[in-house]
């Protein structure tokens, strides 16, 4: 699958933004997935979390431009230290109560998410041949969510023994760790002048850019009826997490059940992206009949995890509250040793996390389908995580404001309806080839040695 293995090559730092991914959002990941940040009370980390996707909508349609201009390592390495602090900020509220750092600490990241994606996404679509993209969104997609088991494993482990309902000081510090080292990781990247595909060809061509040119590309993005079109499906592809974090595992799952259910759903998350790289790649059909199959898969298996959502839904109204109330679930807080009753919820959340792969691979897949531009794709990428997170600003302020969980449900499965006309429109516009190449330029040396995306085409 992945031939001889060389550092400049595409799959190389596909794998190396990976692990990256796999410290530092992963582990965001993890924690997230507790509810809360692993608190009881989830206010604070549901503020936290809307800081977060209010700067991450403005430094995720950004990013792109920032991307093109400073390059990928260093604005890698640096977003991935906001993702350590973030962490390390829970620790001051455990000890204070004080969750003022820990919201600010969210803004921060956002900013440092939004360029993070944006990088991300530019290598993950860009780099590969058309043929090849599927193949590479799983890549990094089996690598990232490694991270989320990783981080399950943690706080399952560390609080298997705790009556508490919030994580200790030491899984907060293991998660600073982890996300610090994947910031450092961001350094290993090479230029994208650099990488070049095993037939030889560049994944770039020199084509010099300005911050007056990326402002300019920025504003067309409104303009462009496609990228249009596309908006609910963006803004709807992290919505549900708030809902699945919250209202499900954080109300009616112990804590160290709750680090046990991230391990599956971060796991389906493997295994789904893993199986639907085999359709998106399928050479012997073209490649609008592979995104209606992966179209008509999705669209059936998102509506029938939210009916079996709704028939569990209708046996509670509220999780443990801070006053002490506990849930009013059927038996109380769900413990995974308790087979009969943890089997059907648990293997409901894992579904969520297959969804969530399914989803979110589908959509990468069409935005890497609409262009080979490595410029054009860092700002698409950029702008996909911009609208994810408004998105996400307002699924996370639901929950914030107590919003009921019934309502909170039926608003995640009306925004999915609502998403799959645009996305069956522009399924059914794509080429069997995106828009070609012009003949490459001759890459100066001093331009190899550059860090910043200074080209742009794909060869």
């Amino acid at each position: 699958m992945f031939g001889k293995v060389r550092y400049y090559s595409p799959m190389t730092q596909v794998v190396l933004v990976g692990l990256v991914c796999f410290f530092c959002p992963g582990m965001y990941n993890a924690l997230n997935g507790m509810g809360g940040g692993g608190q009881v009370d989830r206010t604070t980390g549901n503020n936290a979390n809307t800081a977060l996707y209010c700067t991450f909508i403005v430094f995720g349609i950004l990013g792109g431009s920032i991307v093109n201009l400073c390059g990928v390592r260093w604005t890698i390495a640096i977003s991935g230290l906001t993702y350590a602090l973030y962490s390390g900020s829970y620790i001051y509220l455990n000890h204070t109560g004080n969750g003022a750092f820990t919201i600010a600490a969210g803004g921060l990241l956002g900013v440092g998410a939004g360029i993070l994606w944006a990088a991300q996404g530019m290598i993950m679509v860009s780099y590969p041949r058309e043929e090849e993209k599927g193949k590479y969104i799983a890549v990094f997609w089996v690598i990232f969510n490694l991270g989320g088991m990783l981080g399950g494993i943690l706080p399952f482990a560390i609080n298997y023994h705790s009556e508490s309902n919030s994580l200790s000081d030491s899984v907060y510090i293991a998660f600073i760790v982890l996300e610090s080292l994947g910031a450092v990781l961001g350094l290993a990247l090479a230029p994208p002048a650099k990488v070049t595909r095993n037939d030889g060809s560049s994944v770039v061509l020199v084509k010099y850019t300005s911050a007056r040119k990326e402002a300019l590309e920025i504003l067309k993005l409104f303009l462009n009826p496609t990228i249009i079109a596309l908006v609910p499906m963006c803004f709807t592809s992290n919505f549900f997490y708030s809902y699945q974090f919250g209202p499900v595992n954080a109300s009616i799952f112990n804590i160290r059940t709750r680090g046990f259910n991230n391990i599956f759903y971060w796991g389906a998350q493997m295994v789904g992206a893993y199986c639907l790289s085999f359709l998106l790649d399928n050479q012997h059909m073209s490649r609008r009949k592979r995104g209606l199959c992966a179209f008509a898969i999705v669209a059936v298996f998102f509506n029938a995890i939210w009916g079996g959502t709704l028939k569990q839904q209708l046996k509670y109204t509220h999780g443990p509250l801070p006053s002490g109330e506990p849930t009013d679930y059927p038996g109380g807080l769900i413990d995974f040793l308790e087979h009969k009753r943890a089997a059907g919820p648990i293997i409901l959340y894992t579904l969520y996390g297959l969804g969530d792969a399914l989803y979110q691979n589908l959509a990468y897949w069409i935005i890497g389908s609409l262009t080979n531009d490595n410029q054009k794709l860092s700002r698409y990428a950029g702008f996909y995580k911009g609208i994810q997170s408004l998105g996400n600003t307002v699924a996370w302020q639901l929950d914030a404001k107590s919003v009921s969980y019934m309502n909170q449900l039926i608003g995640n499965w009306v925004l999915l309806v609502i998403s799959l006309p645009p996305m069956l429109y522009v399924i059914l516009t794509l080429k069997d080839h995106s828009e070609d190449a012009p003949v490459p330029e001759k890459v100066p040396e001093d331009a190899e040695e550059k860090d910043s995306i200074e080209t742009a085409q794909v060869v």
